[in-house]
């Protein structure tokens, strides 16, 4: 079979519509590519947000994958069950939150946690909660670099707060965390320059607090679109996540980089409502609806096909004169994005040499597995 036909699946009479289907000896390759891209395997920490299964997971450590980067205190745990050395929950623990990731942090003693941290009264409540579980957290600094959802401003305010946590007890710190989502032209040259501007202050940052005489402080950043830059600087740690399954979003804005597609949902034509138009079963609870509708799914062997309407359960799209399409046709449809599509199935079925394999379950798409 020709590789412009690889996701083809020779027994879709087995599977019904709509499906989520991965490859994993692209997923294979794609852990493969990454590696290659960095001088030390030691500095990656992958975000665990696309994919959400144990069985990626596995695939990365068995590749010499130790540290990893996850969204939920599920997501953390999964990463546990599978025997993760070191674990970074990419957010502030806030609420019921803190006192689960304490469980978590009881419950996987072989596990290295650790938290983000933007605020003094957090940290504070942080640092009171591990004296009275009897154990110590390690947390980062959350930076703000232009993200402008969460973190704080790599200054004066970032110096004081990492000075702060380093004096309260039960807290261990460890170093800054700088995601920069924000960033992601399509020009690579425009990106570098954008994401150097970004990192320059973190950068200063960390020399802030070598010269104030501590301990150099680890780095974490960037995700998928600035992680061949993050890549060749010095000791850092890159965090992608989506290069895992890639998708139409990350293929348009990155073209640079070389992954593969990895996973698509599968859909069906289920009517025929004009002459022009087919009615597709590929609706909101299929795949990640936040884009506009002409970016939410690329059919490959489809590819002229115009989105009209999508609601929760169907997808209309105009088809042209005298199209051929019937009912029950199969289509084969790439995401625009990825990771919250992933999060609207409980398992990811697998495809090998084009036939149905079994499937991974998702199990870190709920929100609480056992903690």
């Amino acid at each position: 079979m020709s590789e412009q036909h690889w996701y083809t699946i020779n027994d879709i009479d087995k599977l019904d519509s709509p499906a989520l289907v991965t490859y994993p000896h692209r997923v294979k390759q794609n852990i493969d590519m990454l590696k290659y891209m960095i001088d030390d395997v030691f500095r990656l920490r992958p975000h665990v947000k696309t994919f959400k299964n144990k069985d990626v997971v596995e695939l990365m450590l068995d590749a010499g994958i130790s540290k990893f980067k996850c969204a939920t205190i599920a997501e953390a745990e999964m990463l546990a069950m599978c025997g993760a050395r070191d674990v970074l929950l990419a957010y502030q623990p806030v609420g019921p939150k803190l006192g689960r990731l304490m469980r978590l942090i009881i419950s996987y003693p072989d596990t290295k946690f650790s938290c983000l941290v933007d605020d003094q009264d957090i940290a504070a409540t942080i640092s009171a909660s591990a004296i009275k579980n009897s154990i110590r957290v390690n947390i980062y600094i959350d930076l703000n670099v232009g993200m402008n959802r969460t973190g704080i401003a790599p200054g004066p305010k970032a110096l004081m707060l990492y000075m702060f946590c380093n004096s309260l007890p039960g807290i261990n710190q460890i170093g800054l965390h700088a995601y920069d989502g924000h960033i992601h032209d399509a020009d690579i040259e425009a990106r570098t320059a954008e994401c150097n501007a970004a990192y320059a202050p973190v950068s200063k940052l960390q020399q802030t607090i070598k010269d104030r005489g501590y301990p150099e402080p680890v780095i974490i950043a960037g995700g998928s679109p600035t992680f061949p830059i993050h890549a060749k600087r010095a000791a850092i740690e890159c965090s992608p996540g989506t290069f895992v399954y890639w998708d139409m979003g990350y293929q348009h804005s990155c073209p640079e980089q070389q992954f593969l597609v990895a996973a698509l949902v599968l859909a069906r034509v289920v009517s025929l409502p004009t002459a022009t138009t087919i009615c597709i079963d590929c609706g909101h609870k299929s795949v990640a609806a936040e884009n506009e509708l002409s970016k939410r799914i690329f059919f490959l062997n489809a590819p002229d096909l115009k989105m009209i309407s999508q609601s929760e359960e169907h997808l209309v799209v105009e088809a042209g004169e005298g199209h051929d399409y019937k009912i029950g046709d199969v289509l084969y449809g790439m995401p625009w994005h990825i990771c919250p599509t992933v999060a609207l199935y409980e398992r990811a079925v697998t495809i090998e040499n084009n036939v149905i394999t079994g499937e991974w379950r998702n199990i870190a798409r709920d929100r609480k597995i056992n903690i």
